[in-house]
């Protein structure tokens, strides 16, 4: 399993624009720089955050793209889903008659319990604190953080859990 382009550079703005004054609009040209997104694909995915209401768009000279709420009320998990859609890691797990077997497989209940971690992961993980991780790692200097001084910060509410 891997998550889209599209959702993966949902999450790159949306860390981006957290980690600005909730003031300031920004235009896409200067957030496709800054989040190495290209801008031709940078449209669809912005159009996607103002349709879920995530960001706000607003035209003219000093328009731009901004965050529609403040960023430690976004999860990561309504980021990911305003692009991808709902989380679903199989078609049984949709709500309804979507698959017979539901009743008597043993891999269902694997599948609904592994669902509900990745959501509560995701659900747990706001905007703000990866954009205060994403600080963090850049005023370290310039060298790349490794995923062991980034796991430092306990950005799930699970350190220590395996």
């Amino acid at each position: 399993m891997q998550i889209t382009r599209a959702a993966d550079y949902a999450v790159r703005v949306m860390i981006h624009l957290a980690g600005l004054p909730s003031d300031e609009n920004v235009r896409q040209v200067d957030i496709a720089k800054a989040t190495e997104v290209p801008e031709s694909f940078l449209s669809k995915v912005m159009q996607q955050l103002v349709q879920a209401g995530l960001i706000t768009s607003q035209r003219g000279s000093g328009g731009g793209f901004r965050l529609a709420a403040a960023s430690h009320k976004v999860s990561l998990l309504e980021v990911l889903e305003a692009v991808e859609g709902p989380t679903r890691l199989n078609a049984c797990l949709e709500p309804g008659p979507s698959c017979g077997r539901k009743g008597w497989c043993a891999a269902h209940l694997v599948w609904g319990d592994a669902q509900a971690a990745l959501a509560q992961v995701l659900r747990k993980t706001s905007i703000a604190r990866l954009a205060a991780q994403s600080t963090k790692a850049r005023s370290a200097g310039s060298r790349e953080a490794t995923h062991d001084e980034l796991k430092t910060v306990d950005l799930y509410g699970i350190a220590g859990q395996t």
